[in-house]
C-alpha cells in the first residue's frame, strides 16, 4: 500500500532537539513546512517556540532513546498525532574523551546504548511504517572520527559511531526497495553546549588543522540534512557525508 505524503504533509522526528545540532535540525525542518517532533530526555520547550515561530505543527515527547518502552511510546504519540513518520533524524547521543584502559565495561554499555542501540530502536519504531507509505529518509549521526588520529583515547565513542555507519548501509541495502533512503551524517567539531563541556572554550588546537580555520556551528549541518530528507536525494542512500572543515580530506 503506497500512501505518500506530500512535502508539507511530511512528519519528521528529531531525536536529541532539546539544543545544539538537534535544535537546529528541528528548527530548519520546521521552516521547510515539515511537521516536527521532537524527542528528547531533556526540555525541548526552546526548540518547540523556534519550531512553532517558524509556523510548524510541533509535537514534544519526551524521550529516552536507549529505552524500548520509552520509543514505542514514541512511536504511539507520533501515529496518534500525525499518523505516522517519513523522516527520522537520529542525532541523539553522547561522548566522552577517556583512556580505552580505564574504561569499565558499564561505560561501554552506556555509550552504546545511547549511540547505537538508540537507532536500532528508532528505526525498527519507525521504518516499517515508512516501508508501508513507499517513501522515507532516515538520517543517522556520525562522527569523522572514525577517519582521525586522535591520542586522547574515546574508543567507546569511536566504535559506537563506526557502528552507525554499519547499521546505515545495511539498512539502506534492505530498505531501499520500498523508496527509503538511509544516510549518514559525520560531521567534525561542531561547537555545542555538549562540545564546550566536554573540550572547553579553546578550540584552537582543533581548529588548526583544519583547512576552514573556524569551530563548526550547527547551521553548518543543516543543508545536507536538508538536501538528504528531500525529494532531491532519491538516488543516494548508504552514504556518510562528512561535514568538517576539510579535516578528513
Amino acid at each position: 500500500m503506497n500512501q505518500q505524503r506530500n512535502g508539507h504533509d511530511r512528519v519528521a522526528v528529531v531525536t536529541g532537539a532539546s539544543q545544539g545540532i538537534g535544535q537546529a535540525f528541528a528548527v530548519r525542518l520546521a521552516e521547510t513546512g515539515r511537521r516536527v517532533v521532537l524527542a528528547d530526555i531533556t526540555d525541548t520547550s526552546e526548540t518547540e517556540k523556534l519550531a512553532r515561530h517558524a509556523g510548524a505543527e510541533v509535537l514534544s515527547v519526551h524521550t529516552d532513546v536507549s529505552d524500548e518502552q520509552s520509543v514505542a511510546h514514541l512511536r504511539r504519540q507520533v501515529e496518534g498525532t500525525f499518523g505516522g513518520t517519513d523522516i527520522l533524524v537520529n542525532n541523539a547521543g553522547t561522548a566522552a574523551v577517556q583512556a580505552f584502559e580505564d574504561t569499565t565495561l558499564e561505560q561501554w554499555r552506556r555509550m552504546m546504548a545511547i549511540n547505537l542501540d538508540s537507532m536500532f530502536l528508532t528505526c525498527q519504531a519507525f521504518l516499517p511504517g515508512m516501508r508501508e507509505r513507499g517513501w522515507g529518509r532516515v538520517v543517522n549521526m556520525s562522527s569523522n572520527t572514525l577517519d582521525l588520529h586522535l591520542p586522547w583515547g574515546g574508543a567507546h565513542y569511536i566504535a559506537s559511531k563506526g557502528g552507525i555507519v554499519g547499521l546505515t548501509r545495511a539498512l539502506a541495502s534492505e530498505y531501499g526497495p520500498f523508496g527509503i533512503t538511509v544516510n549518514a551524517i559525520a560531521p567534525g567539531l561542531v561547537r555545542t553546549p555538549g562540545t564546550v563541556q566536554l573540550f572547553g572554550d579553546d578550540t584552537s588546537s582543533l581548529v588548526e588543522v583544519q583547512p576552514i580555520k573556524r569551530a563548526g556551528q550547527p547551521d553548518d549541518l543543516v543543508g545536507t540534512l536538508s538536501f538528504l530528507v528531500s525529494d532531491d536525494a532519491a538516488f543516494m542512500t548508504a552514504q556518510t557525508l562528512t561535514v568538517d572543515g576539510g579535516i578528513v580530506r
